[in-house]
């Protein structure tokens, strides 16, 4: 099995940056896709962004695209999440998701494992 860890969260100002890591432990993670997850209080976990296991194509949701890049460290045990330009509607605990191989990196369905969440938040 796959155990994820996030880290990186906390409190910036509008127009800020954070960068968000997510540690993985567990065999195979090297062929595990890799996706990022939102959600805010009061609302449903929606997409952000993800990463195919080589780690060659990336993909993201309109709202954040241009602000934040999602990357694998080279190890391949650590996926980032660099988050620029920050805005307060970016408030919100981000999860890292895993799964394997290739396939439908939008919805929370298709992954299996998730890490406990970190909390962001902007400030205005």
């Amino acid at each position: 099995q796959v155990q994820l860890v996030e880290s990186g969260g906390g409190l910036v100002q509008a127009g800020g940056s954070l960068r968000l890591s997510c540690a993985a432990s567990g065999r195979t993670f090297s062929s595990y896709a890799m996706g990022w997850f939102r959600q805010a209080p009061g609302k449903e976990r929606e997409f952000v962004a993800a990463i195919s296991w080589s780690g060659g194509n990336t993909y993201y949701a309109d709202s954040v695209k241009g602000r934040f890049t999602i990357s694998r460290g080279g190890a391949k045990n650590t996926v980032y999440l660099q988050m620029n330009s920050l805005k307060p509607e970016d408030t919100a605990v981000y999860y890292c998701a895993a799964s394997r191989g290739s396939g439908s990196y939008y919805y929370t369905e298709w992954y299996p494992y998730w890490g406990q969440g970190t909390q962001v938040t902007v400030s205005s």
